[in-house]
């Protein structure tokens, strides 16, 4: 039998659009404008599968959700928004929603994740209530963090363990305790461990814990991080800085659910949700015998790449604003900034990424005088910063460098952060991947999706740039096809 979707949103545009999508997929479709017909509705069983937008004019999707939950737990409903933050995708979760999908949406993904509904309908576990939807753990409406959302959303349920790679400043931290926070294991304990920070001697003692008199100066038993996040999560950062025989004990954890302290005899269960970082090249440290492939895959469960900040360059503004209501709560004055001001920021490359944006903030607040921060300012704020920004070389109009300065620029940065060592080796196809990744999106996004145009804009041919899509993992922008 042909399924039936219920649709409900505002916009007469997008239910048009819908209608004739869903009905060329081979649905019957049934369309409003209103919470209340989309109710009576579902009341009455109608409906395979229901796609509503958040806000309606006589109620909001959100509240609508857990009375159709209860009243038909099996029927699937996709939510869609314009209010792109991570608040929203979590909620949407936690509310019951199958999926959520941000506008502009594409049609081709909504029309598959439709299929993937109807074929294997999910229930949801129990949400949180409404009063921990308050703050706001990650900031970004771009299109790259929207895909961080909606798989945060997707994990928060599970105890899947999760490797998180990127630049330093990117955030991993912060994601990883976004993920405990709302997830199952909220009320258990959150411990953060970081292995550069800790004497590589003392690692697995910091890990595990330890027998008094297992090594000279252990007067007394010591427990372990593990111990310590038992029945919550356990974060490691920069878990390629961890020393082979550490590897050996956390893989026995993963493998097992069970440990030894330093010194002990007798195995401990654990049960703890693992999240791991790292802004390393892991498979280049395990080419370089420096880390376990059989640690890499057990760790790399759900992989999830932050992007850096000169990749969302579109969030600045949101992210300037969230630091300066995190300023004013602890007494710093508020300020205002010049729309150039702004463009510099956007165009500016971010070695430090968030982090040195949030140093930034508290520097303008708490330095300056001026209620309004000026271009010039900036300038000034970010060639002291980095003295071999790009900054530096920018015109007085602030024209952008050329691709060949932007590179020499970022390469200066990226070497002078090893001090007098040297990066990783495998640095030539490692700055190609990187480079490829901006080329495509850029190619993708002035070509408004069309893969046809971007290959001949490239000088690719179409079959290698789909390749090369979905190798890099590149989310494709298709405005001509979308909502």
């Amino acid at each position: 039998m042909t399924a039936t979707i219920l649709v409900a949103d505002d916009d007469a545009a997008i239910r048009t659009v819908l209608n004739q999508a869903l009905t060329r997929a081979g649905y019957d479709v049934r369309i409003t404008s209103n919470a209340a017909t989309l109710w009576r509705w579902i009341s009455a069983g109608e409906g395979d599968l229901v796609v509503t937008d958040v806000i309606m004019p006589d109620e909001n999707a959100f509240d609508l959700l857990p009375r159709i939950k209860k009243a038909r737990p099996d029927l699937p409903v996709l939510v869609m928004s314009a209010q792109n933050t991570f608040m929203t995708a979590i909620k949407a979760s936690e509310k019951g929603a199958y999926d959520y999908l941000p506008k502009p949406f594409d049609l081709t993904e909504l029309i598959a994740i439709i299929g993937r509904a109807l074929a294997e309908p999910k229930k949801k576990p129990a949400r949180l209530d409404d009063d921990t939807q308050d703050g706001m753990p990650l900031v970004g409406r771009s299109a790259a963090m929207q895909e961080i959302y909606r798989v945060l959303a997707r994990l928060m349920q599970t105890d899947l363990t999760l490797m998180i790679t990127g630049e330093s400043g990117t955030g991993k931290e912060l994601v990883a305790r976004a993920l405990h926070d709302y997830g199952k294991r909220r009320n258990g304990p959150f411990v953060a461990i970081n292995m550069a920070a800790i004497p590589r001697d003392l690692i697995e003692s910091e890990l595990f814990g330890h027998e008094k008199g297992a090594f000279t100066g252990a007067q007394n038993r010591s427990t372990g991080r593990f111990e310590q996040a038992e029945g919550g999560t356990l974060f490691l950062d920069e878990i390629g800085d961890m020393p082979m025989d550490a590897q050996t004990r956390l893989l026995r954890v993963l493998q097992q659910g069970e440990y030894t302290t330093v010194g002990g005899r007798t195995p401990i269960r654990t049960d703890v949700r693992i999240v791991a970082a790292t802004n390393k090249d892991l498979k280049q440290l395990i080419n370089q015998g420096l880390f376990r492939e059989d640690l890499y895959y057990r760790l790399n469960v759900v992989p999830l790449r932050l992007p850096p900040l000169r990749d969302r360059a579109e969030d600045i503004s949101d992210l300037v604003r969230h630091f300066m209501q995190m300023g004013e709560k602890e007494g710093l004055d508020v300020k205002r900034f010049d729309s150039e001001a702004l463009d510099v920021m956007k165009a500016y490359a971010w070695p430090g990424n968030v982090r040195e944006l949030e140093n930034l903030m508290r520097r303008l607040m708490a330095l300056y005088p001026q209620e309004v921060i000026t271009r010039e300012i900036i300038e000034v704020e970010l060639r002291s910063d980095t003295p071999d920004s790009p900054i530096d070389k920018m015109s007085p109009r602030g024209e952008a460098l050329t691709i060949s300065q932007a590179v020499e620029e970022n390469m200066r940065a990226y070497f002078s952060g090893f001090g007098d060592g040297l990066p990783p080796a495998g640095l030539y196809d490692r700055v190609l991947r990187e480079m490829e990744y901006p080329l495509i999106l850029a190619a993708l996004t002035a070509t408004r999706g069309n893969q046809i145009k971007a290959a001949d804009l490239l000088g690719l041919n179409r079959n290698t740039l789909r390749k090369k899509i979905r190798e890099l993992g590149v989310s494709v922008y298709r405005s001509s096809r979308t909502a």
